[in-house]
């Protein structure tokens, strides 16, 4: 191979070596941020999409105001919800009526307590645990009022326990008509009822 051919071949080689390095340095650096560039496109991309879906929502806003203005100002609507700002509220609510109920039928209400609301329900449900004493005549009679209470109201539990009976076997005729006339009264005596109460709330203007 002669002197100028070598001379060429060693040049073409030199400045190809020259040419890699910025060539090497372009790619390493260029195709990252190539990637992170379409990266940026699609989430743009992505966002244009939640603000229209947003915008929508915001457009369809006035209407559903004017849907739930028109269904709270129906006073259908009263026989099926309890309008209170709050749920807790609407539970005292339900918690009076049935108090006034139990009183109105001749039974005593021992206790009560409002249940916690389940997450997420739409229309949210309030429901009242109320623990009352009575015969079977006053039992019969709240049931009848709440089923037909307006608002709507509903049990959903119920649970009797009766007094306990005695076995002491009597040892003589007096104390064996005194424990006929217990048992007598036991029988017709009052009851432990337990009632879980649930009515719906619409909550109103604050």
């Amino acid at each position: 191979m002669t002197d100028p051919i070598r001379h060429r071949i060693v040049c073409i080689l030199a400045w190809a070596a020259a040419l890699a390095i910025p060539v090497t340095l372009l790619v390493g650096i260029g195709w990252p941020w190539l990637e992170r560039v379409g990266a940026l496109e699609q989430e743009i991309a992505s966002l244009d999409d939640r603000i229209s879906h947003y915008h929508r929502l915001v457009q369809t806003l006035p209407l559903l105001q004017t849907e739930l203005e028109r269904v709270r100002s129906n006073k259908d609507v009263e026989n099926y919800y309890f309008e209170a700002k709050t749920p807790a509220l609407a539970g005292a609510e339900v918690q009076r009526r049935v108090q006034q109920m139990v009183e109105s039928a001749g039974g005593q209400v021992t206790s009560t307590q409002l249940l916690p609301a389940q997450k997420d329900e739409q229309p949210p449900k309030v429901r009242v645990r109320t623990q009352i004493k009575g015969n079977t005549d006053m039992l019969m009679d709240v049931l009848y009022q709440i089923e037909q209470a307006r608002p709507f109201l509903f049990v959903d539990q119920l649970s009797v326990r009766a007094p306990p009976q005695r076995r002491t076997a009597p040892r003589n005729h007096r104390i064996r008509r005194r424990a006929r006339a217990n048992s007598n009264a036991s029988r017709q005596g009052e009851l432990t009822v337990r009632l879980d109460v649930l009515g719906y709330a619409l909550e109103g203007k604050p």
